[in-house]
């Protein structure tokens, strides 16, 4: 079963979530959550979208060379799930610094998220 598709949506978000997280970090409405990713940042943008588009690429070869194997059709499908996620966080981030959604509404939101995944964990 080929997965190309698929793993060229993955490469795509990988690459705007590179593109968002650096907007956002470097106009203060957000934080690299990743410690090694920030430090990267700190670094400058080009360490960072480097190593990004570097992960992205790797993951790509493996599944390009292995995703005929049952795990890895179950590791793209929760890598994509993944990166989803951190669209729509991307995307009330977004919101919040146009003013359109205030910070309680995103604290709120936040605090839901966590009772979500702490049923999963």
């Amino acid at each position: 079963m080929q997965l190309t598709r698929q793993t060229a949506l993955l490469f795509v978000l990988n690459f705007l979530d590179a593109i968002f997280t650096i907007y956002w970090v470097r106009n203060g409405f957000a934080e690299e959550g990743n410690r090694l990713m920030a430090s990267l940042l700190e670094m400058g943008d080009m360490p960072f979208l480097s190593v990004k588009i570097f992960a992205g690429a790797a993951a790509a070869f493996v599944l390009s060379h292995w995703g005929h194997y049952k795990v890895a059709r179950y590791g793209l499908t929760l890598a994509l799930g993944a990166y989803l996620g951190l669209m729509a966080i991307h995307f009330f981030t977004g919101l919040s610094a146009l003013g359109i959604v205030s910070n309680t509404t995103i604290d709120k939101f936040t605090r839901f998220s966590d009772l979500v995944f702490a049923v999963f964990i």
